[in-house]
Order: structure tokens, then C-alpha cells, then sequence
């Protein structure tokens, strides 16, 4: 039954009906990663789901064979109770102008993966229509896996708008028919999961991770150091301590390693990552807060992409890459 973990009221498939949504014209629109991993749990769940896509998707033949009705964008959106966007954050305010809200039934159910277009009103849903966020924290294969072993990655899920008076459990009845309250449906808000998850990619997960990970095989090779020792040390092991980390926090790690490294780690940590680390993390958190990121975002987008193509073509050059692509080639266990 539902409890609390550290102030977060978390429900379980006990505390959820999925009677809120069978009977409903389910919409998924996209089937990537997490549109695939929706709309198959969602169907292995009872539902009635079908598939939105633009035309000439790639997705198309995949989505018909696993079963699936597939519709153009607006034909898909058309006379559906639910309506769930898994395209990417470009490509949503668009879509929504365009194919979505013209054909979108009055008191329709709206829902997000990501809080993304709402939070930062790029999508406007007029006041009739219901909105609510279903946020699996695991990759769509992941959400995928679990649910066909049984289980399930946890999800968060917020309200954004409830016209119907019913939209949490329209909410949780999704977020449990995709196998997350086999371990937890956590309640946040649209603005908490969106700012929170924008800072976890930028200040520590991607950005973070891969400079500090780049700059540290950068100082060994500089320095006169075998590339392949420099990628072994500051980026292949790089999983080995996060994997200790997933399973058993910092403590597990800590216990696991040597007591050179962890010694190590206690007197450098807080060299690499001095104060002024800290004030350049609250900056990128401000960034987000007022918008600047999102707004710089889809204006590269707009344009093009000048500035992602650009990074991508310097990073897929630099020598780490180099280096990690013929390592990998000695551990044939690695999948691509």
C-alpha cells in the first residue's frame, strides 16, 4: 500500500486501478525507446493502445509488426482518450501546434515522459484538457526488460492540469500498467522533474561525468602516459565504481576498493571539485530555472543544429575515442 519515502508519498499496483484506463482510446506518439516500452507493457497490460508517428518513420514497419494500429501524427490523435508524447522535446510544441491540439478530443487525457514543453510553456493545452506526467527513471529498454522479467523501473508521476477530477488515477493506473508500481510511483511536479532532471544530465550524469572522464585521460597522455593505461584508468573502470555505487551507495564503493583509493579519494575529491565547482553548478542550475537553457536548446535547434553538430564532430575526433574504440575491440562481451 502507499507510503513515504523521505517526504515522497509512493503507490504501488495495489494502490492504483487500471479500470481508469481500460476502455480507453490509448494514443502513443512516437515508439523509440520509451514509446516502444510504454505502448507494449501498456498493451501486455490489457489496454487498447495505438501508434502515432509522422510519415515515412522509420518506426512504422516495427510498430505494425509488433501489432500494433499505426496513424499519422493527427489521424492517431483523432477520437483518442489518451494521448501520450514520447517524440523528442524539439519536435513536441511543433507536433502539438500542427497535429495534436487540432485534433485533440475536448477533455482528452494529455501525458508527458518529461516535463520539459509544459514546465517551460512551450506547450499551452487549452483548459479543458487534462495533463499529467508518467516519468519511468530507466532507459526504454530497461523499462522494457523489467516489465517482461516481472518486475519494473520506478516511476515518477505528476498533475499538471485535472479539469476531469480524475486525473491521478488516470495517472497512476498508466505509470502502473508499465510496470512501475511493482516498485514505486513516486509524486513530484512537473517543475521539480524537469529542473532536477535538465541539472542531473547537464551538471553530472553526461556533462559532468564525460569532462571529468576526457580531462583526466587528457592530464595522463599530456603528461607522457600510455593512452591505453590513461583510458583504462579514467574511463573503462569509470563503470566498475558506478555499478558499486547503484548496487550500495558511496559506502558499498568505498568498501569494495582499496584503502589507497579510498584515501585517495577523501584528500583529491575536493581538489577536482573545489568550491568554485559548486557556484559553476549553481550558475548551470540558474540557467535552466529562468529558461536560458531551454531557450538556447531550441534555438539550435531551429537553426539547424550548428552547435550539437559541431560538439558531436569534435568529440567523435578526440583521441579518447580513438583509444576506447580498439580497446574495445579485445572484449568481444561488450555489446554494441
Amino acid at each position: 500500500m502507499a507510503g513515504n519515502t523521505l517526504g515522497t508519498q509512493v503507490f504501488y499496483d495495489a494502490d492504483c486501478n487500471l479500470q481508469a484506463l481500460v476502455g480507453k482510446k490509448i494514443t502513443v506518439l512516437g515508439y523509440g525507446s520509451q514509446g516502444h516500452a510504454h505502448a507494449l507493457n501498456l498493451k501486455e497490460s490489457g489496454m487498447d493502445v495505438q501508434i502515432g508517428l509522422r510519415e515515412g518513420s522509420k518506426s512504422w514497419k516495427e510498430a505494425e509488426e509488433a501489432g500494433f494500429v499505426v496513424k499519422e501524427t493527427g489521424e492517431a490523435v483523432k477520437g483518442a482518450d489518451v494521448v501520450m508524447i514520447l517524440i523528442p522535446d524539439e519536435l513536441q510544441a511543433e507536433t502539438y501546434e500542427k497535429s495534436i491540439a487540432p485534433n485533440l478530443k475536448q477533455g482528452a487525457y494529455l501525458a508527458f515522459a518529461h516535463g520539459f514543453n509544459i514546465h517551460f510553456g512551450k506547450i499551452k493545452p487549452s483548459a479543458d484538457v487534462n495533463v499529467f506526467m508518467v516519468a519511468p527513471k530507466g532507459p526504454g529498454h530497461l523499462v522494457r526488460r523489467t516489465f517482461q522479467e516481472g518486475s519494473g523501473v520506478p516511476c515518477l508521476y505528476a498533475v499538471y492540469a485535472d479539469p476531469s477530477g480524475d486525473t491521478k488515477e488516470v495517472a497512476l493506473a498508466w505509470a502502473s500498467g508499465v510496470g512501475g508500481g511493482r516498485s514505486g510511483i513516486l509524486e513530484t511536479d512537473f517543475r521539480q522533474e524537469t529542473e532536477t532532471d535538465l541539472f542531473g544530465e547537464q551538471a553530472v550524469l553526461c556533462g559532468g561525468v564525460c569532462a571529468l572522464m576526457q580531462t583526466g585521460f587528457e592530464v595522463l597522455v599530456e603528461a607522457g602516459y600510455n593512452p591505453v593505461n590513461a583510458y583504462f584508468e579514467c574511463v573503462h573502470e569509470m563503470k566498475l565504481i558506478i555499478d558499486l555505487i547503484y548496487e550500495g551507495g558511496f559506502e558499498t564503493m568505498r568498501k569494495s576498493i582499496s584503502n589507497t583509493a579510498e584515501f585517495g579519494d577523501y584528500i583529491t575529491g575536493p581538489k577536482v571539485i573545489p568550491a568554485a565547482a559548486k557556484e559553476a553548478m549553481r550558475g548551470v542550475l540558474k540557467d535552466i530555472q529562468d529558461g536560458k537553457f531551454a531557450d538556447q536548446f531550441l534555438g539550435d535547434y531551429a537553426a539547424g543544429y550548428p552547435y550539437l553538430n559541431e560538439q558531436r564532430k569534435q568529440s567523435a575526433a578526440h583521441q579518447v575515442e580513438e583509444v576506447g574504440g580498439e580497446l574495445r575491440k579485445l572484449m568481444p562481451w561488450i555489446k554494441k
